[in-house]
C-alpha cells in the first residue's frame, strides 16, 4: 500500500496541470482594436553626388594603365583643391579587346571612376564643369538626403505620427462609446529615404565667358518621407 501513494500523488498533480492548461491557452483579450496613422513631409535633397570617369584603350596594357592613372591623378589633384567636396575613388576595371573571330587579343580597354559628393551644389557644379573640360567624362549625377537632414525630419515626423495615432485612437474610442483606452503596443516605421543612385544627368551646359568651363545647372528636388504608427489599443467600455 505504501508503494502506491507516490504514484497516486503524481497522477493527481498531472490531472491538475492538464485541467489548467486550456484555461491559459484560451485566454481572450476583449475590446482590442488595431489603429494605424501615417504622416508625410517633403524633404529637400541637400546632398549632390557626381560620378566622373576616364576611359581609354591601348595595345600595351602597361601604357594604358599609366595613361589612365595620369588622367585620374590630375582630376584628383584638381578636386582636392575644393575643400567643400568629398572625394571617393570608384571602380577601376580593364578588359581585353579581341579580334573579329574572338580568338586573339588585339588590345586592352580600361575605365576608372571618380566620385564627388558635396552639400555645396555651386562648388561641386563648378568643379564638375572644370573636370569635364579636361579628359574626364560624366558618368552620372544624383541627389539625396544627408544624414543630419534625415534625422531632423525623422524626429519631427515621429512626434507627429504619435500625435496622429493618439488622435485616431481617441476617435475610435469615442465611436465605440468607450470611456478611455489603454495602449497595448505601438510600432513606428520610417520610409522614403532613397539611397543615392547614379543616373544620366539632366542639365543645361552653358558658359559665362567664352573661355570658361561649362557649368551644369542642377535642380535637386525633394523626396517624400513618411512615418507610420501601427499599434493596438484596448478600449474601456462601461
Amino acid at each position: 500500500m505504501l508503494s502506491l501513494r507516490p504514484t497516486a500523488t503524481l497522477f493527481a498533480l498531472g490531472a491538475l496541470a492538464l485541467a489548467s492548461a486550456p484555461v491559459m491557452a484560451d485566454e481572450v483579450h476583449y475590446n482590442q482594436v488595431s489603429v494605424r496613422a501615417e504622416v508625410n513631409q517633403e524633404v529637400q535633397r541637400d546632398l549632390m553626388t557626381v560620378t566622373l570617369y576616364t576611359e581609354s584603350q591601348n595595345a600595351d596594357p602597361a601604357k594604358l594603365a599609366a595613361g589612365i592613372t595620369e588622367t585620374l591623378n590630375k582630376a584628383l589633384g584638381d578636386a582636392r583643391k575644393v575643400k567643400e567636396v568629398t572625394i571617393r575613388q570608384g571602380s577601376r576595371n580593364s578588359y581585353p579587346i579581341y579580334d573579329d573571330k574572338g580568338q586573339k587579343i588585339t588590345g586592352w580597354r580600361e575605365r576608372a571612376e571618380l566620385r564627388l559628393e558635396s552639400a555645396d551644389f555651386a562648388a561641386l557644379s563648378k568643379l564638375t564643369g572644370d573636370l569635364l573640360g579636361g579628359d574626364m567624362k560624366m558618368g552620372g549625377m544624383d541627389f539625396s538626403i544627408s544624414d543630419p537632414a534625415r534625422k531632423a525630419s525623422e524626429d519631427t515626423l515621429l512626434k507627429d505620427a504619435v500625435g496622429a495615432f493618439k488622435a485616431r485612437a481617441q476617435l475610435v474610442t469615442d465611436a465605440l462609446g468607450g470611456s478611455g483606452y489603454k495602449l497595448v503596443n505601438l510600432n513606428l516605421n520610417t520610409s522614403g529615404y532613397p539611397q543615392p543612385y547614379l543616373r544620366a544627368p539632366v542639365m543645361m551646359m552653358k558658359a559665362a565667358r567664352g573661355d570658361a568651363a561649362p557649368t551644369p545647372d542642377v535642380e535637386a528636388g525633394t523626396s517624400q518621407v513618411s512615418v507610420t504608427a501601427d499599434g493596438v489599443i484596448e478600449v474601456a467600455i462601461p
